[in-house]
């Protein structure tokens, strides 16, 4: 049965407003992006807020391009905007609004301000204002403009309307306070000149609107009930609310407006609705930039081949790697709404998208690296047509409008992976070697009788038997191969060129300038195999088709592809979507993030998945609720996790879907360290080192237990556990007994700690500069560089304390 969810803070003050009658019980949000680039993944939890809580409450939700900026913005960004909320799952109320369409409202609500003794020309260059503005310690100097006439201000504001001065010649301000704490109170500008052609309005304007005067006047003509932003804008919000308050709705003729519903009369701040602000946390993706500034360089430098490039976390570059649009809106549901910026394990990501592909995407036959393989009892010419699922047993029904099987045709000669032959095999390996046998997927048994090398001793070809006797992939006499190996018909399939996408950078904080961001990149972030080869079905499917190569990973049909497959037309190109699990922990901690993983590390277990092999935004929640109609036991403890413990939702649903992860998690809990600690690792953290609810690897439960009490308990931080994790997931161990041997614990010594603070704020002096001149969100950028340079082992309430003693000694 359907879960209730419990709401995130958001959606409570949401149903709050609704539930007192607030703007009359409506809820109408927007999402407002500018068109000087793609929407990556950043956006995406942000749509999702905006559409999806104004669908829970009645409401709905408007598209608005906030195009004030003519020299960065184009129409096709617009369209690359509309299109990927579309495909997101998304559509919005009405037509696409534009914040140029309010240029004429906003100039006149800025003219009424002026008379109201609100706002003022000023003359100042941007060298002056910046020096008159002060820091946070010191208040700003008024400008000698500042006490300009109305009438003169009346006067030059419309001149600069008319276009009679240069750019730079004059802006106008709000009139606010000079010494406010708040350092965007203080006297903000509003208009600046600008000669420049915008893609709507062309030459109309030569003054552009700020984005915090655009932005806020725009959602109440708009009539927004509830704006949401990310917490980057909370000190933004005390200015939001001020224009709101300052300004009189009548001057804005808002009836003249295109899809305006917001309104009022000549009273100050009389906006009906009111628009509020909320902001909410930012979920920073590891290996991940989403800088608009920054993944333009990546464009123009060629390091990527376009903004739809399957690497860049852009929605449209996400699209052409395959991953669908419902893995996103889970991942953007399972992060959550918070009130605190967090960095998320892209490994988080990965595991929505096999999620989601899991049960709608055809399992086919695919080589790589092909090997030869020569069936010598096989006659030639003959080719033998074996009938194979396309999905794995247990699957209820394939996806609408795909078959239950297809025909993998058998011959003479055959293609192998290449890793899946050793001459010499190491101890474990189960694959194929000389004298050994294997079973093919969905065929036959074979036996390698003699290996054939080139001049160089090169392996170029095997020699191997098949028993006629093992079609139905077992044997008459019971006999058991050492594995099983996937394959290729050499004659009838087809040839394809496979791109291996990997992280587009080496560290999962690629910050920094351009030359940092150059550093980052991983140079093995992209694979072209142009010798790869197919089964015959594969050229049926249309590009953008999804599917798993069987032992290999998820892939997607590249859209540029060609609509058929024949060797005059070249070879199909698929890009890889993401492998059957996650290695790259394994590779990072050997130091290796090249795709160079041998084959039983790639390979997952048997595929023995239940639940409905449909697409869906929650197929996979769906197959839970299955079980848990199944076996009454699963359901018991979702409602326990739920109730009694006080988990999410989400994170009971997910811990209560099968019967290995209840026993993991209860046996976790056992000792009495907090449940919901241990859930919310079990589910984000455990799975990005590789693991999963019900198989942590070698991490015990009651070892995950005692990770997690050792960062409540404050012995280690939060980033020091995490790379432990990976460890005891490969390894197992005790983590306190690692952390006590590898003096791995949390640094608290305070004067250990000042010096580091001193170093870091001695080594940047332009960001001490700029702290000092307002920007005090460079505060997170210096406890970062405090923590990154401890190894994250540093006490980060004694960095805080320390850092704002450190930076005001500065200034």
């Amino acid at each position: 049965m359907p879960q209730r969810e419990r709401p995130d803070f958001i959606r409570q003050i949401v149903a709050e407003d609704v539930e007192s009658g607030r703007h009359g019980g409506r809820v109408l949000t927007r999402f407002p992006p500018e068109p000087n680039g793609f929407l990556h993944v950043g956006h995406a939890s942000a749509i999702c807020l905006n559409f999806e809580v104004a669908r829970e409450y009645g409401g709905r939700t408007t598209l608005r391009m906030d195009d004030t900026n003519p020299t960065t913005e184009d129409p096709s960004y617009v369209e690359a905007i509309a299109r990927d909320i579309r495909w997101l799952g998304f559509g919005w109320d009405g037509g696409i609004r534009y914040a140029s369409d309010y240029f004429g409202a906003l100039y006149r609500m800025a003219l009424r301000m002026i008379e109201d003794g609100f706002a003022y020309v000023d003359s100042l260059s941007e060298e002056e204002i910046r020096a008159h503005r002060g820091s946070v310690r010191e208040p700003s100097r008024p400008s000698p403009y500042r006490d300009r006439s109305t009438e003169e201000n009346l006067d030059l504001f419309r001149r600069m309307r008319a276009g009679e001065f240069d750019d730079g010649a004059h802006v106008l301000r709000a009139r606010i306070d000079l010494a406010s704490s708040n350092m965007k109170l203080r006297d903000p500008l509003m208009y600046r000149i600008r000669h420049a052609h915008h893609y709507r309005t062309g030459d109309e304007w030569p003054i552009y609107p700020f984005y915090d005067w655009a932005h806020g006047q725009s959602d109440a003509i708009e009539g927004i009930t509830h704006s949401f932003c990310t917490l980057e804008f909370q000190d933004n919000r005390a200015l939001y609310d001020w224009f709101i308050e300052h300004t009189r709705p009548a001057s804005a003729r808002i009836d003249r407006i295109p899809g305006a519903e917001g309104g009022g009369g000549e009273a100050l701040g009389s906006w009906d609705p009111r628009p509020r602000q909320y902001e909410f946390a930012r979920r920073n993706l590891d290996y991940t930039i989403v800088s608009k500034r920054k993944l333009l360089l990546l464009v123009e430098e060629g390091h990527v081949s376009g903004w739809d490039d399957p690497r860049m976390p852009t929605l449209a570059g996400f699209r052409r790697r395959g991953i669908p649009p419902d893995a996103i809106r889970a991942f953007c549901r399972q992060v959550g709404i918070g009130k605190a910026d967090n960095r998320v394990e892209i490994a988080t990501l990965e595991w929505a998208v096999r999620e989601a592909l899991n049960r709608r995407a055809p399992r086919v036959l695919a080589v790589l690296r092909p090997l030869e393989v020569v069936i010598e009892n096989c006659p030639e010419g003959e080719v033998d047509w074996i009938e194979a699922p396309y999905f794995p047993r247990g699957a209820d029904a394939p996806p609408e409008g795909w078959p239950e099987t297809r025909k993998v045709p058998f011959t003479r000669v055959l293609y192998i992976e290449r890793d899946d032959f050793a001459e010499e095999p190491a101890p474990g390996f189960r694959r194929l070697a000389p004298g050994r046998e294997v079973r093919l997927r969905h065929g036959y048994f074979v036996t390698c009788r003699r290996v054939e090398k080139d001049d160089a001793g090169r392996i170029v070809r095997l020699h191997c038997t098949y028993d006629p006797a093992t079609r139905s992939g077992a044997a008459p006499d019971g006999r058991r191969p050492a594995g099983t190996i996937h394959w290729v018909s050499a004659t009838e399939s087809v040839p394809m060129e496979v791109r291996l996408y990997d992280r587009l950078f080496r560290v999962s904080d690629p910050a920094g300038g351009a030359e940092g961001l150059r550093e980052a990149l991983n140079p093995d972030s992209l694979q072209v195999l142009t010798h790869a080869r197919g089964e015959p079905s594969l050229a049926d499917d249309p590009p953008e088709t999804a599917c798993q190569f069987e032992r290999l990973g998820y892939f997607v049909r590249d859209r540029a592809t060609r609509a058929a497959a024949t060797r005059a037309a070249g070879p199909l190109v698929f890009n890889r979507t993401v492998t059957l699990r996650d290695a790259w922990s394994r590779r990072a901690k050997s130091g290796d993030t090249r795709d160079a993983a041998p084959p039983e590390a790639r390979t997952p277990a048997e595929d023995t998945s239940t639940g409905p092999a449909v697409p869906g935004v929650d197929s996979a929640r769906e197959a839970r609720d299955v079980a848990r109609r199944a076996d009454p036991a699963l359901q018991v403890a979702f409602d326990r996790f739920r109730d009694a413990l006080g988990l999410p939702d989400e994170l009971a649903d997910l811990l209560s879907g099968s019967a290995e992860s209840v026993r993991y998690y209860e046996r976790a809990i056992r000792g009495g360290t907090d449940a919901a600690a241990i859930a919310t690792w079990l589910v984000h953290e455990v799975r990005g080192a590789g693991g999963s609810e019900g198989d942590a690897g070698a991490l015990e439960p009651e070892a995950l237990a005692e990770l997690v009490e050792l960062v409540r308990e404050r012995s280690i931080s939060r980033a020091v556990a995490k790379s432990l994790l990976a460890r005891l997931v490969e390894d197992g161990g005790s983590p306190r007994e690692i952390v006590r041997c590898e003096g791995l614990g949390r640094i608290g010594d305070a004067d250990q700690i000042r010096e580091v603070v001193d170093g870091v704020v001695a080594a940047h002096p332009a960001e001490v500069a700029r702290y000092a001149a307002g920007h005090t969100g460079l505060a997170g950028f210096f406890v970062g560089q405090v923590m990154r340079a401890t190894h994250g082992r540093a006490d980060p309430a004694i960095v805080r304390e320390l850092l704002e003693e450190s930076l005001n000694d500065a200034t």
